[in-house]
Protein backbone atom coordinates (compact mmCIF):
# COMPACT_ATOMS: atom_id res chain seq x y z
CA UNK A 1 0.00 0.00 0.00
CA UNK A 2 1.29 3.52 -0.93
CA UNK A 3 1.69 6.42 1.39
CA UNK A 4 -0.93 8.81 -0.36
CA UNK A 5 -3.42 5.78 -0.43
CA UNK A 6 -2.29 5.26 3.34
CA UNK A 7 -3.24 8.92 4.52
CA UNK A 8 -6.45 9.26 2.58
CA UNK A 9 -8.14 6.06 4.32
CA UNK A 10 -6.77 7.89 7.72
CA UNK A 11 -8.21 10.91 6.59
CA UNK A 12 -11.83 9.36 5.65
CA UNK A 13 -11.55 7.42 8.85
CA UNK A 14 -11.60 10.73 11.19
CA UNK A 15 -14.25 12.08 9.21
CA UNK A 16 -16.54 9.51 10.01
CA UNK A 17 -15.67 9.59 13.29
CA UNK A 18 -16.39 12.59 13.73
CA UNK A 19 -19.67 12.87 12.21
CA UNK A 20 -20.85 10.37 14.56
CA UNK A 21 -19.82 12.37 17.77
CA UNK A 22 -21.93 15.31 16.83
CA UNK A 23 -24.20 16.76 18.95
CA UNK A 24 -27.31 17.55 17.23
CA UNK A 25 -27.37 18.51 13.40
CA UNK A 26 -26.04 21.36 11.49
CA UNK A 27 -26.65 23.91 8.94
CA UNK A 28 -25.06 27.21 6.94
CA UNK A 29 -26.24 30.92 8.30
CA UNK A 30 -24.57 34.08 7.88
CA UNK A 31 -24.36 35.91 11.80
CA UNK A 32 -21.84 36.67 14.55
CA UNK A 33 -21.00 34.03 17.53
CA UNK A 34 -24.11 34.26 19.96
CA UNK A 35 -26.00 31.70 21.77
CA UNK A 36 -29.58 31.41 21.89
CA UNK A 37 -31.78 29.19 23.94
CA UNK A 38 -35.43 28.68 23.16
CA UNK A 39 -38.32 26.38 25.23
CA UNK A 40 -35.79 23.81 26.08
CA UNK A 41 -34.01 23.69 22.39
CA UNK A 42 -30.08 25.39 22.73
CA UNK A 43 -28.73 27.00 19.50
CA UNK A 44 -25.22 28.12 19.29
CA UNK A 45 -23.97 30.00 16.38
CA UNK A 46 -20.50 30.37 15.65
CA UNK A 47 -19.94 32.27 12.78
CA UNK A 48 -21.81 30.82 10.14
CA UNK A 49 -22.79 27.17 11.54
CA UNK A 50 -25.61 26.75 13.80
CA UNK A 51 -26.05 23.81 15.88
CA UNK A 52 -29.52 22.78 17.19
CA UNK A 53 -30.09 19.89 20.01
CA UNK A 54 -32.57 17.44 18.75
CA UNK A 55 -36.12 16.87 19.22
CA UNK A 56 -37.35 13.26 19.67
CA UNK A 57 -40.51 10.97 20.68
CA UNK A 58 -41.74 10.85 24.22
CA UNK A 59 -39.79 7.80 24.41
CA UNK A 60 -36.66 9.68 24.55
CA UNK A 61 -37.39 13.09 24.66
CA UNK A 62 -36.57 13.25 28.34
CA UNK A 63 -33.15 12.16 28.22
CA UNK A 64 -32.31 14.47 25.80
CA UNK A 65 -33.67 17.02 28.14
CA UNK A 66 -32.09 15.93 31.31
CA UNK A 67 -28.98 15.66 29.98
CA UNK A 68 -28.49 19.26 27.38
CA UNK A 69 -28.79 22.73 28.62
CA UNK A 70 -32.52 23.22 29.20
CA UNK A 71 -33.22 26.60 30.95
CA UNK A 72 -36.02 24.58 34.14
CA UNK A 73 -34.62 27.41 36.50
CA UNK A 74 -37.46 30.08 35.00
CA UNK A 75 -39.89 27.85 35.88
CA UNK A 76 -40.94 27.36 39.68
CA UNK A 77 -39.90 24.18 41.30
CA UNK A 78 -42.20 21.90 43.58
CA UNK A 79 -40.72 18.46 45.08
CA UNK A 80 -43.84 15.82 44.77
CA UNK A 81 -44.01 11.65 45.25
CA UNK A 82 -44.48 10.81 41.75
CA UNK A 83 -45.64 7.29 41.29
CA UNK A 84 -46.88 5.44 38.20
CA UNK A 85 -50.45 4.09 37.01
CA UNK A 86 -51.94 2.60 33.89
CA UNK A 87 -55.26 2.19 32.27
CA UNK A 88 -56.19 -1.16 33.37
CA UNK A 89 -57.89 -2.99 36.85
CA UNK A 90 -54.93 -2.33 39.59
CA UNK A 91 -54.71 0.95 39.05
CA UNK A 92 -58.29 2.34 38.12
CA UNK A 93 -60.42 -1.01 39.38
CA UNK A 94 -61.85 -0.42 35.19
CA UNK A 95 -61.83 -3.45 33.07
CA UNK A 96 -61.02 -2.67 29.01
CA UNK A 97 -65.24 -3.34 29.00
CA UNK A 98 -66.30 -0.32 31.18
CA UNK A 99 -67.37 2.75 29.11
CA UNK A 100 -65.07 5.00 30.79
CA UNK A 101 -61.81 2.75 30.52
CA UNK A 102 -58.74 4.31 29.54
CA UNK A 103 -60.80 8.21 30.20
CA UNK A 104 -59.41 10.59 33.27
CA UNK A 105 -61.53 12.70 35.13
CA UNK A 106 -61.09 15.71 32.43
CA UNK A 107 -62.72 13.81 29.95
CA UNK A 108 -59.72 13.43 27.67
CA UNK A 109 -58.52 10.41 27.01
CA UNK A 110 -54.96 8.69 28.83
CA UNK A 111 -52.03 8.74 26.60
CA UNK A 112 -48.18 8.57 26.35
CA UNK A 113 -46.68 11.05 24.26
CA UNK A 114 -44.42 13.99 24.53
CA UNK A 115 -47.33 14.96 26.59
CA UNK A 116 -48.39 12.79 28.86
CA UNK A 117 -51.64 12.64 30.94
CA UNK A 118 -50.93 13.05 34.69
CA UNK A 119 -52.82 12.52 37.84
CA UNK A 120 -52.70 14.77 41.14
CA UNK A 121 -54.41 16.86 43.51
CA UNK A 122 -56.76 19.24 41.73
CA UNK A 123 -56.48 21.60 44.83
CA UNK A 124 -52.40 21.91 44.16
CA UNK A 125 -52.39 21.51 40.29
CA UNK A 126 -55.65 22.12 38.81
CA UNK A 127 -56.69 20.17 35.66
CA UNK A 128 -54.52 21.72 32.56
CA UNK A 129 -51.22 22.60 34.79
CA UNK A 130 -48.41 21.28 32.33
CA UNK A 131 -45.45 20.07 34.35
CA UNK A 132 -41.96 19.09 33.70
CA UNK A 133 -41.03 15.69 35.67
CA UNK A 134 -37.32 15.01 35.17
CA UNK A 135 -36.65 11.20 34.07
CA UNK A 136 -40.45 11.31 32.51
CA UNK A 137 -40.71 14.14 30.48
CA UNK A 138 -43.92 16.55 30.31
CA UNK A 139 -46.81 15.67 31.92
CA UNK A 140 -50.30 17.57 31.72
CA UNK A 141 -52.61 17.23 34.49
CA UNK A 142 -55.73 15.38 33.69
CA UNK A 143 -56.76 12.91 36.33
CA UNK A 144 -57.32 13.03 40.00
CA UNK A 145 -56.76 9.46 42.56
CA UNK A 146 -57.98 8.77 45.82
CA UNK A 147 -54.60 8.38 47.11
CA UNK A 148 -53.09 11.33 45.34
CA UNK A 149 -53.22 13.97 47.63
CA UNK A 150 -51.11 16.73 48.89
CA UNK A 151 -47.33 17.24 46.43
CA UNK A 152 -48.60 13.93 45.09
CA UNK A 153 -48.47 13.13 41.64
CA UNK A 154 -49.40 9.61 39.28
CA UNK A 155 -48.15 9.46 36.32
CA UNK A 156 -49.69 7.46 33.04
CA UNK A 157 -47.64 4.77 31.31
CA UNK A 158 -48.94 2.24 28.96
CA UNK A 159 -48.47 -1.20 30.72
CA UNK A 160 -48.14 -2.47 33.71
CA UNK A 161 -44.66 -3.50 33.37
CA UNK A 162 -43.87 0.01 31.79
CA UNK A 163 -45.00 1.31 35.53
CA UNK A 164 -43.05 -1.21 37.15
CA UNK A 165 -39.51 -1.45 34.68
CA UNK A 166 -39.77 2.74 34.31
CA UNK A 167 -40.55 4.34 37.12
CA UNK A 168 -42.26 2.59 40.28
CA UNK A 169 -42.48 5.23 43.15
CA UNK A 170 -39.76 8.95 43.48
CA UNK A 171 -39.50 12.10 45.36
CA UNK A 172 -38.86 14.46 42.49
CA UNK A 173 -38.34 17.77 42.13
CA UNK A 174 -40.51 19.07 38.91
CA UNK A 175 -40.73 22.39 37.50
CA UNK A 176 -44.43 24.39 36.70
CA UNK A 177 -44.14 25.27 33.32
CA UNK A 178 -47.69 26.23 33.37
CA UNK A 179 -50.67 26.13 35.62
CA UNK A 180 -53.68 25.38 34.53
CA UNK A 181 -57.29 26.60 34.42
CA UNK A 182 -59.38 23.87 36.32
CA UNK A 183 -60.11 22.36 32.69
CA UNK A 184 -58.46 20.31 29.94
CA UNK A 185 -59.62 19.29 26.04
CA UNK A 186 -58.21 17.12 24.06
CA UNK A 187 -58.04 19.83 21.28
CA UNK A 188 -55.31 21.93 23.37
CA UNK A 189 -53.61 18.51 24.71
CA UNK A 190 -53.47 17.83 20.47
CA UNK A 191 -52.29 21.02 20.02
CA UNK A 192 -48.97 20.37 22.63
CA UNK A 193 -48.37 16.99 20.68
CA UNK A 194 -48.59 18.19 17.12
CA UNK A 195 -45.85 20.98 18.05
CA UNK A 196 -43.70 19.13 20.45
CA UNK A 197 -41.13 21.24 21.99
CA UNK A 198 -42.32 24.60 20.10
CA UNK A 199 -45.45 24.10 22.03
CA UNK A 200 -43.98 25.66 25.04
CA UNK A 201 -43.93 29.04 23.33
CA UNK A 202 -47.48 29.07 23.80
CA UNK A 203 -47.71 27.66 26.62
CA UNK A 204 -45.89 29.18 28.92
CA UNK A 205 -47.29 32.66 27.85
Amino acid sequence: MNGKLLVSIIALTIMVLTSFVSDGYGYNVVGDHSIQSTFGVRETKEGQRVSKKRTVSASSLTQVIDKNDVLLDQYPKVRVVATGYYAGYESTGKHPSHPSYGITYSGVKVRRDDYSTIAADLRVFPLGTVLYIPGYGYGVVADKGGAIRGNKIDLYFETKQDVFTQWGKKSVDVYIVRRGEGKLTEAFLNNLNQKGIAAMAEVAN
